[in-house]
Parts: structure tokens; sequence; C-alpha cells
């Protein structure tokens, strides 16, 4: 998205965590994992490993990205396994949360396309597509799909995650310093809406050339 560059992968277990064994809880389950690579921003960022904890910023965006795909993701149907999406930031320029959301939905889909390939489930535990992006008010004026010089001089930060059908997942503002009017919120809801479709339609066709084209496996 822009100049951000996020890699998004799907592996899954044929294993349950132990907390749904012990509380008797039946499906699957899905997890995300989200890191900066260090050479991802202007200045090298240190990874986690060498610190010893996740940061917050890390663990929060993970969680976001967790919760996205369980929206969308049928966890009865999924079965006793658990899909482990990765999302590795390459470049960063803004924005790495919602381009790490869009594409991991893809990714998730595909996964879900192979397992009923593979006839592990009778049909893709997808329900829908799950896609993000950010908004912002800049100068007075809504923006949308902001890079890195826009998020630092917003007054109001804004992200959305919503599916295909335009349910919300997650909606996320705060003012930098600063108020927003209802007004201002609804030209952000309208913009962000927008770029949701766009990137809706977009995951759309990737996957249609994919079923036309399939990757090798």
């Amino acid at each position: 998205m822009g100049n951000t560059r996020v890699i998004c992968g799907v592996m899954i277990e044929e294993i349950i965590p132990r907390w749904m064994k012990e509380q008797s809880v039946t499906g699957g389950w899905l997890t995300a994992e989200y890191s900066m690579l260090p050479y991802s921003t202007t200045t090298r960022k240190p990874r986690d490993i060498m610190k010893g904890r996740l940061d917050g910023r890390s663990t929060e965006i993970q969680r976001l990205i967790g919760r996205s795909l369980r929206a969308v993701v049928d966890l009865e149907k999924l079965g006793p396994r658990t899909m482990w999406v990765d999302c590795d930031v390459l470049q960063a320029d803004g924005g790495t949360r919602t381009a790490a959301i869009t594409g991991a939905s893809l990714a998730v889909a595909l996964a879900c396309r192979k397992l009923a390939k593979d006839k592990k489930v009778d049909a893709p535990p997808i329900r829908k597509l799950v896609a993000a992006v950010s908004a912002g008010i800049l100068d007075g004026s809504a923006i949308v799909d902001l890079n890195y010089e826009e998020d630092k001089a917003v007054t109001v930060d804004f992200n959305l995650v919503a599916t295909e059908d335009g349910d919300f997942v997650e909606v996320q503002g705060s003012g930098e310093e600063s108020t927003f009017s209802q007004a201002e919120l609804d030209h952000m809801l309208t913009l962000a809406g927008k770029g949701i479709a766009d990137l809706i339609a977009a995951q759309r066709a990737m996957l249609a050339r994919i079923m036309v084209s399939p990757p090798e496996t």
C-alpha cells in the first residue's frame, strides 16, 4: 500500500491452544504475530528479541490483526487446528497495521481455500473478506491512506477495519492534542469506507487471478 510493504503468511497446525482444551472450547483458533524488520524504517529498529520482550505497540497491533481476522473466520468450521498469521513489515511509510490486516485477509482466504482443496474442511471457513485503512485530519481536511509524513502531521489519527459488506470490525480514532467534530468524523468514515471498498475490490481481483493461474504448492 503506497511505499509500505508488508509480507503476510499463513501456516496451519493440527493442534489447538492448551487453554481451549482446558476450557473444553470447540473449534479452532486464529492468532497473529506482527513485527517490523530492522531495516523497515529510516533509522534502524532493534529486533524485539534483542530487547527481550515485545514492545507495547507491536503487541497492540498483532492483537488487532487477530481480532480482525477472527471476525470473518468461522472457527467452528476451521476445526481443531490453529491458523498462524505472520505479518512482517519490510518497508514502513505509514499504515503498517492497516496494510497488515488487508494483506493478511488475502493470505487467510488462500489458506482457507487450500484447506478445502485438501479436503480437510467441507468448505473454506472464511465468511467474508476484511480490509483496513487509515484516515486523518490534515490542515483542516480529511484524508485517507496516510503516509509517514502525513501521519506525523495530522491532528486526528483514525483507523477503520471493515468487512466487504461494510460492517465495522474496529474503529480507532483519537485527537493528537486536538479535538474533532462530528462532521469531521463522518467525513473520515466516508473516505475510509470508500478506501475499504477499493481494497476489497483489489483483493477480489487478486483472488480471481489466482483461481485462473493457481500458485505452485
